[in-house]
C-alpha cells in the first residue's frame, strides 16, 4: 500500500490510521476480492478541486484495500443528447456495473450540485433489463465550495442517492474554501477537512465490507415479490388459454 498522507503528521495521528478490519466486517462466503469503488466528479476544469478531492478519497480507498477507478466526465454529453452506446455513456454504465459503492464528489454551484454531476447520474439507469446498476451498493458524498461550508450540494446528492436505492453512508465531507486547501503539488493540506476525508473513506470501505455480497437480500422487497408473482401468474393463465 502506498501512504496517503502528505505530510509528516504528529505521530499521534499517524497511529490513528488503522487498516479495516475485513473479518470483523465480512461473513462466511463473503466476497474475498478487493472492494471496487467507482469514483464520480463534478468539473472539467484544469484545477478542479472536486477532482483533486476525488483523487484524494482514491488515494485513501486504495490505501484501505480497494480497487478504485474513476470516471473523467469530458466528453458525456447531456443526457437524452446521444444514445446508449455513445461510448462515454457505455464506459460510465460498465463502471457503475462493475462497481460494488461509489463517491460522488461535486462541486456546489449557485447552491446545488452542478451539471456535470447531475448528467453523470441521469446517464445511470435505475434498471437495465434485469439489472439494477445501483440498487444495494454503497455511496460516499462529498463537496466542494469556493466560499464558505455549505451542504446544499451534499444534501441534494444524499437524497439522489436514496432515489438510486443506494446505501449512503451517515458521514460526508464538505471543504470550503477549497483553493486554500491543497498545496502547490496538488496534494492535500492536513486540517480537519483532510480528517474528514478520512472519516469518509473508511467508513465507506466498512459499509461495503458489510453490504456487499448480501445486497440481494438486503433489497429483496415484498411488493416487487408480489409484482413478479402476479405477472408469472397471468403468463401461466395465459398459456393454459
Amino acid at each position: 500500500m502506498t501512504d496517503p498522507v502528505p505530510f509528516d503528521l504528529p505521530s499521534v495521528a499517524l497511529e490513528q490510521l488503522r487498516p479495516v478490519d475485513v473479518d470483523a466486517l465480512a461473513g462466511p462466503g463473503a466476497p474475498t476480492h478487493p472492494p471496487r469503488i467507482l469514483i464520480l466528479y463534478g468539473s472539467i476544469r484544469e484545477r478542479s478541486y472536486s477532482r483533486l478531492l476525488s483523487e484524494e478519497a482514491g488515494r485513501l480507498l486504495r490505501w484501505f484495500g480497494c480497487e478504485v477507478r474513476s470516471f473523467d466526465p469530458r466528453g458525456l454529453p447531456l443526457p437524452d443528447g446521444a444514445e446508449p452506446d455513445h461510448p462515454k455513456v457505455k464506459e460510465l454504465r460498465e463502471l457503475a456495473d462493475w462497481s460494488e459503492g461509489m463517491v460522488w464528489v461535486s462541486p456546489e454551484r449557485h447552491g446545488a450540485m452542478t451539471g456535470i454531476m447531475k448528467a453523470q447520474i441521469d446517464w445511470i439507469p435505475l434498471a437495465l433489463g434485469a439489472r439494477r446498476p445501483t440498487q444495494g451498493k454503497t455511496l460516499a458524498i462529498m463537496e466542494v465550495s469556493g466560499g464558505s461550508q455549505s451542504f446544499n450540494a451534499v444534501n441534494q446528492m444524499r437524497v439522489l442517492g436514496r432515489w438510486m436505492r443506494m446505501v449512503t453512508i451517515p458521514n460526508q465531507s464538505s471543504v470550503p474554501k477549497a483553493f486554500l486547501e491543497f498545496d502547490e503539488t496538488v496534494r492535500m493540506k492536513p486540517s480537519a477537512y483532510y480528517s474528514r476525508v478520512v472519516d469518509v473513506c473508511e467508513e465507506l470501505v466498512k459499509f461495503t465490507h458489510l453490504v456487499r455480497g448480501r445486497s440481494a437480500y438486503l433489497t429483496d422487497r415484498y411488493s416487487e415479490r408480489v409484482e413478479s408473482a402476479e405477472a408469472l401468474s397471468t403468463r401461466v393463465n395465459q398459456r393454459a388459454l
